[in-house]
């Protein structure tokens, strides 16, 4: 015959209720007063309060304006004095040979935007660059012309 203490438990022990008395006494295994002391304790997370006082879509990040593409290269900004330099009378000014010329990078390729800083002498046209509103009238008076694409 099998004795007790070879016998296999076949359910799980109850949980130790704590807080009811018993041979526990003062704090009943509870440790401190107050909120933590009583029933279903929850004490709100320190970290979120803090993070609620934040002021709400600031600065960069997941924040920044939706509207606001950061992967987009900001325009370079050419001269007259630096078209007057680089190209010869009656040339064809696109961003593919202004990057030829070195004038803006060839690997990034940025956007590239004619400036009315100096003085042009030289016919150029100009297609597909974004052309200020100085160099535009610069241009022109030059003999130039400028079209969109």
């Amino acid at each position: 015959m099998t004795s007790l203490n070879s016998l296999k438990r076949m359910t799980m022990r109850p949980n130790k209720r704590v807080g009811r008395g018993g041979k526990r006494g003062k704090t009943a295994g509870r440790g401190t007063k107050g909120q933590n002391a009583r029933a279903g304790r929850k004490k709100r997370p320190e970290m979120r309060d803090i993070i609620k006082k934040l002021p709400k879509r600031r600065g960069y990040g997941k924040n920044r304006g939706r509207s606001v593409d950061g992967t987009r290269l900001s325009a370079v900004a050419i001269s007259l004095d630096r078209l007057e330099k680089l190209f010869e009378s009656g040339a064809e000014v696109t961003s593919k040979t202004l990057a030829e010329k070195g004038a803006i990078s060839t690997r990034t390729m940025p956007p590239a935007k004619i400036v009315g800083t100096g003085a042009l002498t030289k016919k150029l046209s100009l297609k597909g660059v974004a052309v200020s509103q100085s160099a535009r009238l610069a241009i022109e008076k030059a003999g130039g012309t400028i079209s969109e694409k």
